[in-house]
């Protein structure tokens, strides 16, 4: 078991490798043998100290998974929430995803689901692909209005 000082000492390099939710911190303080009053004033300190910072890791997460997996903007607040981040960090992080960038990762996403179906019922192979681009993320009213873009 660790004493506050070298628990702090070992939360900092934790939050300064990579960007971590409040969540990540505290059930990692946890696990290092931490009781509750000093895992919320490591917390705080943290905070204070700017090594843990909710709404940057909101940002950070929701662009990563975005750009590195192709996750729609659904998954991504899913993810978020269970990362337990403030409703009000989710909807920052997913507004610094450009828009512009958004569209083009969901129309190729399409694009590439519809021209590799094996499926020959023109309805079957756009369902097939909806489901592919709702199942990833993006929201089923702008997946339908670019398969129907699309088939234009």
């Amino acid at each position: 078991m660790l004493d506050r000082n070298q628990a702090f000492a070992k939360a900092q390099a934790y939050c300064t490798y990579q960007e971590r939710s409040q969540q990540e911190v505290r059930d990692k303080l946890y696990e290092w043998g931490l009781h509750r009053n000093d895992v919320e004033d490591i917390l705080a300190d943290l905070i204070s100290g700017n090594f843990l910072n909710e709404e940057r890791f909101a940002v950070a997460f929701a662009g990563g998974k975005f750009r590195i997996n192709g996750w729609g903007k659904n998954k991504i607040r899913h993810a978020l929430h269970l990362k337990k981040v403030s409703p009000r960090c989710i909807e920052t992080g997913l507004a610094k995803i450009d828009e512009d960038d958004y569209l083009t990762e969901l129309k190729k996403d399409l694009s590439e689901k519809l021209n590799s179906a094996s499926e020959k019922n023109p309805l079957k192979k756009k369902h097939k692909a909806a489901q592919y681009a709702i199942g990833k993320g993006f929201e089923s009213g702008l997946v339908w209005d670019t398969i129907t873009s699309l088939s234009e």
